[in-house]
């Protein structure tokens, strides 16, 4: 006969450790202030700040989603990691379908102009 863990088991396996959740809020500080720095101090200008903002924001969703929202630390199977990667997938289908269309009705409605 197997043993079935309470829910209360299941969601202890969940909850990160207390240095998880700190470690996490330092680098999102910190992430957050140097993209202020940047921006207020005018380190960086025009298409390069543009990349460094949006590089920096990725690696704090990165962070944000390893330390608080524990993904791909769960148990087999993997149910929270795969929905998280369709719900990827239906945001990009939605937002590049939405840029495609805004495109291509500018390039059919002002052509003339």
């Amino acid at each position: 006969m197997e043993h079935e863990e309470s829910l209360e088991q299941i969601k202890k396996e969940y909850h990160g450790t207390l240095s998880a959740y700190i470690v996490g809020f330092v680098i999102s500080l910190l992430l957050t202030g140097t993209s202020f720095y940047l921006v207020i101090s005018k380190v960086l200008e025009g298409p390069t700040l543009i990349a460094t903002l949006i590089m920096l924001a990725v690696i704090q969703a990165f962070f944000q989603l390893l330390c608080f929202l524990h993904l791909g630390q769960e148990a087999k199977p993997r149910w929270e990691s795969v929905i998280f990667w369709f719900m990827v997938l239906v945001l990009l289908i939605i937002s590049l379908g939405t840029f495609w269309i805004m495109a291509d009705l500018n390039d059919r409605v002002m052509a003339g102009m």
